[in-house]
């Protein structure tokens, strides 16, 4: 930004860093995020400053969270003498987001997550998610082919579910490897995420839930439930559900169904499913 070169650290395997440095998906990513002059951006892992070039010009504010000290003064040389840069030192996997909430503008979140940590990440933003009006993420595709699994199919797990409770998810665009320096072996896709009013009530219990629901997707529902639930037969039926059914063929509405009924149980065990 100021005409100075500054040296470009390495991609650390420890971080499990990949920069995207095709300006053609860079921009891609940009427009996705539809910005105003108005907008504050948290950027989830700046690395090199690609992405936060183009915040930076486009947007009111932008909050750039990175980890890696060797990139943190190439981030300070380049952005840190403008008035809407702001360099957050932190891990995204810890870090309490409610410290961008806003009474008036929600802000908009953008990352090109490493793949080793992309679900935690993804699972920390769903307890956040209320802070911002959008986010535009870029994860392994075969993990935007779990998050935005129909029902009834292979993909379709216990992230799928996490996300649709929480959001409205809308797949973008795929990125190969070879917009990235190093070059992953697989292919990179992005989706939009649109926070929504959770359906859920209790977090705790639905998550306990899918985690048993799910425990074995080749199983049916009956199956993976009767060892935890002393009446699985009896309790999938007053849910409205075949115990023959497995995992993946039921929707949203019906897990939250059958949370409720497993909660409203007068055995212990049941209200306790795990």
């Amino acid at each position: 930004m100021n005409g100075k070169t500054y040296r470009k650290p390495f991609a650390k395997k420890s971080f499990g860093q990949n920069f995207l440095v095709d300006p053609k998906y860079i921009r891609k990513i940009i427009d996705a995020l539809d910005l105003s002059s108005g907008d504050t951006v948290v950027e989830i892992g700046a690395g090199r400053g690609a992405l936060t070039e183009f915040l930076v010009e486009k947007t009111a504010k932008v909050f750039a969270i990175e980890l890696d000290r060797d990139l943190v003064p190439v981030l300070r040389g380049r952005f840190g003498p403008l008035p809407n840069f702001e360099l957050v030192e932190a891990d995204a996997l810890s870090l309490d987001f409610s410290m961008f909430a806003s009474n008036t503008l929600k802000p908009k979140l953008v990352a090109n997550l490493p793949y080793n940590i992309s679900t935690a990440i993804l699972q920390h933003l769903i307890e956040h998610r209320d802070i911002f009006s959008e986010m535009v993420l870029m994860f392994q595709r075969e993990v935007v082919d779990r998050i935005t699994a129909p029902v009834g199919t292979k993909d379709r797990g216990f992230l799928t579910l996490l996300v649709e409770a929480a959001f409205t998810a809308e797949r973008l665009f795929n990125v190969p490897g070879s917009a990235f320096r190093p070059a992953p072996t697989v292919t990179s896709s992005t989706v939009r995420l649109i926070p929504k009013d959770s359906q859920v009530a209790d977090q705790a219990q639905i998550r306990k839930v899918l985690s048993r629901g799910f425990a074995q997707k080749r199983k049916t529902l009956l199956n993976n439930f009767k060892s935890t639930l002393t009446d699985a037969n009896q309790i999938l039926k007053a849910a409205g559900i075949d115990p023959g059914r497995r995992a993946e063929t039921l929707t949203l509405d019906e897990w939250i169904v059958l949370a409720k009924v497993i909660a409203a149980g007068d055995d212990k065990q049941n209200a306790n499913v795990l």
